[in-house]
């Protein structure tokens, strides 16, 4: 018996869009990693995208659980010395919700060229409105 390995080119690929109000961000951010991965399809080749696109909307109504609002702090670090940046998360999805849901899903993709190829499927959007009109996408209800 032979095992089936997913060639890029023979890759079909779908769009979906996920409605983010309301919902944990850590629990939808790992289903769409699953999704952009490619886990959800029988196809599925650890060393080929075979994942989808997917849209997220309402980025900026997304709920975060318990205490983590203000005392979970999103961290980057400027490569000097003493330049630790630290910004609660309460702040971070006032400002810049995108910004908060792609880290949160880049964080959870494959290292390496392969999660930044994946990572371009993302596309994340403050409000209601989405861009991707064109290539109707399916709605995609999300377990959590």
């Amino acid at each position: 018996m032979k095992s089936y390995i997913a060639k890029p080119q023979e890759v079909e690929r779908k769009w979906y869009v996920v409605d983010a109000a309301g919902k944990p961000l850590g629990r939808v951010a790992s289903q769409v990693a699953s999704i952009l991965r490619g886990k959800n399809k029988p196809t599925f080749t650890p060393h080929v995208d075979t994942g989808d696109f997917v849209i997220i909307i309402n980025a900026e109504k997304v709920v975060l659980t318990g205490k983590k609002l203000d005392q979970k702090m999103l961290r980057h670090h400027s490569l000097y010395p003493g330049g630790l940046k630290e910004t609660p998360y309460r702040e971070a999805i006032a400002k810049k919700p995108e910004f908060v849901f792609q880290e949160a899903v880049r964080r959870m993709l494959p290292k390496g060229v392969l999660g930044r190829q994946m990572l371009k499927k993302l596309k994340v959007y403050r409000g209601a409105e989405h861009d991707n009109q064109a290539q109707k996408p399916e709605v995609l209800e999300l377990r959590y």
